[in-house]
């Protein structure tokens, strides 16, 4: 190869690296304008059973206990 040719073969190349390196992705980051807001509909239901002796329920039950 002669001197011209080589010199426009390495400006091509030189401006595809620049043509490709100009193409990068780049991601970007950013806070929202609003605050975030969740809003949550929960309806919690409980539910106790207790298990009493019937010799105590009628002694709750008795009325000279109060």
């Amino acid at each position: 190869m002669n001197k011209p040719q080589t010199l426009v073969l390495g400006l091509c190349a030189l401006g595809l690296i620049t043509l490709v390196s100009a193409c990068s992705p780049t991601v970007k980051i950013e806070p929202p304008d609003k605050p975030i807001v969740i809003n949550l509909n929960v309806k919690i239901e409980h539910e106790i059973k207790i298990k009493i002796d019937k010799e105590l329920d009628t002694l709750i039950n008795n009325e000279s206990l109060f």
